[in-house]
């Protein structure tokens, strides 16, 4: 979505694109404290290079990670760095707020 939605054919800016995967998201599943960078939210974050991010999974190599992601903040937690995983594994199961 990033690299070719947004980035390469510009059917939407990196804004948008980014509030699709993540905002929105978490808010149509109901997912509190999920969707917003602020004090006592989930420090969940991608850090990624906009012009070089692109999906590299194919039906062929499906866990092919992506180009252009530098880091991954699960929880507060590096779980990838610089190209590979650093073996945190700081994540739950999450499900809709009651």
């Amino acid at each position: 979505m990033l690299g070719h939605y947004s980035r390469d054919i510009g059917l939407f800016s990196l804004e948008t694109a980014v509030w699709k995967m993540s905002g929105l998201t978490a808010r149509n599943f109901g997912l509190k404290d999920r969707r917003i960078i602020a004090i006592g939210s989930f420090a969940d974050l991608v850090i990624f290079d906009a012009a070089n991010v692109i999906d590299k999974a194919s039906y062929e190599s499906p866990i092919q990670p992506a180009e252009g992601i530098e880091a991954v903040v699960v929880n507060g937690r590096v779980t990838w760095d610089t190209g590979s995983h650093s073996g945190a594994r700081n994540g739950q199961v999450i499900g809709p707020a009651r």
